[in-house]
């Protein structure tokens, strides 16, 4: 059996492993065991993965003496949601869930969003333990903490920040992932090499279509080297104050495209990010940060994985250039009325700025949407 690789999150008090690999599932009973102050726990998912692997993970705590109730929530976007999250808090209640039991998430970033929110405020915090079944949520949401859901305004607008007590990233679970929601994952995952490691990028752009062809090792390294940065980012900025924020590349584009399509399965998240990201260095570009080369390249790479590149892209269409920025305006990280935006001095070099001139925003916008 191949041994997991373990990525720590060292938070004074709240530190975790994250571990990655693949056969991790049917290994459940006996990692989650140690964490446990009686023989029971709680699962909610959603009613696509709960067909695909809630059997197996009640047999693996099963093997281990550990009885479990199970919720099964509607899949999509729209689970983030106040009713969804009464829903999941009133069950958790109803199933008598205490201060020192255990609540499991399993899968994608929707339900581990949902779900550790819903622990960060039953009885004012209980433990939770996070099995995501995408590889958005693998290398992005199921690490460092940030819980939520979705509110008419905006995106994650309304959550807490509450880490998990372990993250069981089994690589394997991935072969049951459409085509599509994998290639939106890897949105996310190309991100990390963008904002802070360009030898990572590289190295993607040679195996990133192995990685989505099934390769088990370019999985493994793509998820290990994800959560080895973002944990290394949340350990020294738990709470967003400053580094953390360089996570948000892409996202403050992509969030606002989410909502001018609905939050909708016109626009996977990381569909979002990816676009948000080509944006954001014809952005740089513009406002002559970095070389002009650094946006082709980006563009490239994704097409070559299947990604959209342009807005015109996106199905259905979307709203004008000042209605995208509106939008934008909404985001988190909007800060004393100022929207900050993570740009770049190259591949692997993000920072933030909120020194952006609005008119270079919406030429950019406007270039994207005529394709």
């Amino acid at each position: 059996m191949t041994e997991p690789q373990t990525v720590r999150v060292d938070l004074p008090g709240r530190g975790y492993d994250i571990l990655v690999g693949p056969s991790l599932l049917p290994r459940a009973g006996s990692l989650i065991a140690p964490f446990l102050r009686r023989p029971r726990a709680v699962i909610v998912t959603d009613e696509t993965v709960g067909a695909l692997h809630l059997p197996a993970l009640e047999a693996a705590l099963a093997a281990e003496g550990i009885e479990s109730a199970a919720l099964a929530l509607p899949p999509g976007e729209g689970t983030k949601s106040w009713p969804m999250l009464a829903r999941c808090t009133e069950w958790l209640l109803e199933n008598r869930v205490e201060r020192q039991d255990l609540v499991i998430a399993l899968g994608g970033g929707v339900i581990g969003d949902l779900v550790g929110f819903a622990a960060a405020i039953l009885r004012r915090g209980v433990r939770f333990v996070q099995i995501p079944t995408s590889l958005l949520a693998q290398v992005d949401s199921s690490v460092g903490g940030k819980t939520g859901i979705n509110a008419a305004q905006g995106k994650n607008l309304v959550g807490a920040f509450h880490q998990p007590s372990l993250v069981l990233a089994d690589t394997g679970l991935l072969d049951t992932l459409p085509p599509r929601d994998l290639r939106a994952g890897y949105g996310e995952v190309m991100k990390y090499g963008l904002l802070g490691d360009a030898d990572f990028f590289a190295w993607l752009e040679e195996a990133g279509p192995a990685l989505l062809a099934g390769d088990p090792q370019a999985r493994a390294r793509a998820v290990r080297r994800s959560c080895e940065m973002k944990a290394g980012i949340v350990m020294r900025d738990e709470t967003e104050q400053g580094e953390r924020a360089l996570l948000n590349l892409g996202h403050t584009f992509g969030h606002a495209l989410e909502a001018a399509t609905g939050y909708s399965d016109r626009l996977l998240h990381g569909e979002g990010v990816a676009l948000g990201c080509v944006l954001a260095f014809d952005l740089s570009a513009r406002l002559g940060l970095c070389s002009q080369e650094e946006s082709p390249r980006l563009r490239a790479h994704l097409q070559r994985m299947g990604l959209a590149t342009d807005l015109a892209q996106v199905p259905g269409g979307l709203p004008g250039a000042e209605d995208l920025l509106a939008l934008m305006g909404q985001d988190k990280k909007v800060v004393a009325g100022q929207l900050r935006f993570i740009l770049a001095r190259g591949i692997g070099e993000a920072f933030v700025t909120g020194d952006v001139p609005r008119e270079d925003v919406l030429a950019v916008l406007r270039a994207s949407l005529e394709g």
